[in-house]
C-alpha cells in the first residue's frame, strides 16, 4: 500500500482538507498523513467546509513533521511555499510533488466572504487530489 504524506506550515487547513479528499479518493489504495513544519491545531472553519462536502475530519489532529520521520512514504505533497521552503530531508525515496494553494485562513472580510475563500480552496483541493489519485494510485 502506498504512503502519502500532505505537508504544509501549520497543519490546520490545506494539508487537513487535502487529507480528507485523498483518504476519500484514495479509498483502499493508500495510507494518508499530513503534517505541518509547525503545529497550529485543526482550523475549525477547515471542519465546516468539509462537513458540507460530506468529508468529516473532526477526528483529524495537526501533527508535526517530525513525528513521521521514520516511515518511508512513497509520496510527499507540499501545499504552500512556506512548507516545500522548510521541508526537511527525508531519508527516502518519495516522489516529491508540491502545489501551493491560497491559505484561507488568511482570508478577510465578513464571516461569509471568509467562509466563501475557504470554500473556494476546498475546491481547488478536492480537483487536485481527486486527480493525484487518478494519476498516481
Amino acid at each position: 500500500m502506498k504512503k502519502v504524506l500532505v505537508l504544509c506550515t501549520g497543519n490546520s487547513c490545506r494539508s487537513q482538507i487535502a487529507e480528507g479528499y485523498l483518504r476519500h479518493f484514495a479509498g483502499d489504495k493508500a495510507t494518508i498523513y499530513s503534517a505541518g513544519v509547525e503545529t497550529h491545531g485543526v482550523n475549525p472553519k477547515a471542519i465546516a467546509i468539509m462537513a458540507e462536502d460530506g468529508i468529516d475530519i473532526s477526528h483529524h489532529t495537526s501533527n508535526h513533521i517530525d513525528e513521521y520521520g521514520d516511515i518511508d512514504f512513497d509520496f510527499v505533497i507540499t501545499v504552500c511555499d512556506n512548507a516545500k521552503e522548510r521541508c526537511p530531508y527525508f531519508p527516502t525515496n518519495a516522489k516529491k510533488m508540491h502545489h501551493n494553494f491560497p491559505d484561507p485562513a488568511k482570508a478577510t472580510g465578513t464571516v461569509e466572504e471568509i467562509m466563501n475563500e475557504f470554500r473556494a480552496v476546498r475546491e481547488q483541493v478536492k480537483a487536485y487530489a481527486e486527480n493525484f489519485v487518478k494519476e498516481n494510485l
